[in-house]
């Protein structure tokens, strides 16, 4: 696993091994993880979503503590997974970064409690698996518009993105902010800090 752009954010490049058979992989270590990340993951739930080209899902996340952490890859076709910088105060705010995920390289994203996260799919009936540090919970869901322009996420430009009523209406990434929406980067790292030589 190796850190990303956007702190609390990695990515794995798992080694695919190939024969007249097919592929195997190893898709999460939890020995791997602990070591990059510096504490265990343990996940409540798992998903699974399957995509039409052109889907757009994000941006969302939850209210820190203890916030939704995620261990994202694409299991079938490809997509664009984004993760975005929302903790006010972070030294990246309003930063994201790009990663595709598909079913060639296998990469997994880890994106941790208070970060942003988006995907689009880039082929037709695109399957993303990830695993949830917690449970789905509607009180402490949030989303931000993932058109937002003064986020102006490189989205690739020969697709129409669709997305749901509810990630269509979603506030733009200072509405959420002025409403009090969004978790601080120093709730997200005493909450991170307290996972830190956990079980």
């Amino acid at each position: 696993m190796r850190p990303l752009g956007i702190e609390g954010a990695w990515v794995d490049t798992p080694r695919v091994f190939t024969d007249d058979r097919g592929r195997f992989h190893e898709w999460f270590k939890s020995d791997a993880f602990r070591e990059a990340v510096g504490h265990a993951f343990r996940f409540e739930q798992a998903n699974c979503s399957r995509s039409v080209r052109g889907t757009l899902r994000g941006i969302h996340y939850a209210a820190v503590p203890p916030g939704q952490a995620k261990y994202v890859t694409c299991v079938s076709g490809a997509v664009l997974d984004v993760v975005v910088d929302i903790r006010v105060g972070s030294p990246g705010f309003g930063r994201w970064e790009a990663v595709r995920l598909d079913d060639t390289t296998h990469r997994c994203v880890y994106l941790s409690e208070g970060l942003g996260h988006a995907f689009m799919a880039l082929e037709d009936d695109a399957t993303v698996v990830y695993l949830c540090s917690q449970g789905y919970a509607p009180q402490r869901e949030h989303g931000i518009n993932p058109l937002d322009p003064a986020l102006a996420i490189e989205w690739p430009g020969d697709l129409t993105p669709l997305l749901s009523d509810k990630d269509a209406a979603a506030p733009t990434l200072e509405e959420a902010g002025r409403r009090g929406l969004l978790p601080s980067f120093e709730e997200c790292a005493v909450y991170r800090g307290s996972l830190v030589g956990g079980a």
